[in-house]
């Protein structure tokens, strides 16, 4: 099965990190790569303590942003490169690819390439996919879409990111 968790909303991570830790909980041999991230996060921390779970971070050389350069470009398809490795090596039953949509939606990523993998990928395993602005032609090959939509956020009231609860 493949899932999304997709929209503007605070929440996709978490989900894809709750799903995670109730696999390995079942005995279910996880693997979580992260891309655009590159901090050591309060996720980390536990998620590394878990047997059962692998974690990788994909993060690049610079913030988020409009513009990317042909090596950031080169690094997110790399990154890609070994999901596909693990993804067909069968060691894990679930994978989740955390902020791969975002990669697709900032160009980094070709959505083609994307629908490739989901369209390909071994049934016996749990394809998790998170981020924001998940397009139609990603979102036609899921099997669960669930959109984490904000209706309020603390941010807009000039709070920042607080360690813990944002990262």
């Amino acid at each position: 099965m493949i899932h999304i968790y997709t929209g503007n909303g605070k929440g996709k991570t978490t989900a894809g990190i709750g799903l995670a830790v109730r696999a390995a909980g079942s005995g279910l041999k996880v693997f979580i790569g992260q891309f655009l991230k590159k901090n050591d996060c309060g996720e980390l921390k536990i998620l590394r303590s878990i047997k059962n779970i692998t974690i990788e971070q994909f993060g690049l050389d610079c913030q988020i942003k409009k513009q990317f350069t042909e090596r950031d470009k080169l690094k997110a398809e790399q990154s890609l490169l070994k999901i596909e490795g693990i993804i067909v090596g069968g060691k894990y039953d679930v994978i989740i690819l955390d902020e791969i949509i975002v990669c697709v939606a900032l160009g980094l990523l070709k959505k083609d390439r994307i629908i490739k993998i989901m369209k390909s990928y071994p049934a016996k395993i749990e394809l998790i996919m998170t981020g924001r602005n998940a397009c139609q032609s990603i979102i036609k090959y899921a099997d669960l879409v669930s959109e984490v939509k904000e209706r309020k956020h603390y941010f807009q009231k000039g709070l920042i990111a607080r360690k813990g609860i944002e990262f």
